[in-house]
């Protein structure tokens, strides 16, 4: 198993940008948190999920990206998910996380 995934991140100003990769799991998923928490601890105020490369997100990715959601609206970051696939975009719309992330 590759413990060493790379997630792509670009900051500019007080936006950072995360890549979720290919597959959103736990693995790939507390990555994407640490970076994640650590932007906000930083003082972050927009926090962008690029998931133009995921195919499959998991139910853990998912119970995850909760948890970005939940630390962002604690610290008044807003976070936008772009580039999501339409069977991605569903998922999120179902579970209910579009009710707290812009979709672009």
């Amino acid at each position: 198993m590759n413990t060493s995934i790379e997630i792509p991140i670009r900051d500019e100003g007080d936006t950072a940008t995360i890549y979720a990769g290919d597959y959103l799991n736990k693995l790939s998923g507390e990555k994407i948190e640490r970076e994640c928490r650590k932007r906000i601890e930083g003082g972050c105020k927009t926090l962008v999920v690029n998931f133009r490369e995921t195919e499959i997100v998991n139910s853990i990715g998912v119970s995850i990206l909760l948890g970005v959601i939940d630390a962002a609206s604690q610290s008044d970051t807003s976070v936008i998910f772009s580039e999501v696939s339409k069977d991605t975009s569903q998922l999120f719309e179902m579970l209910g996380l579009t009710k707290h992330v812009v979709l672009q």
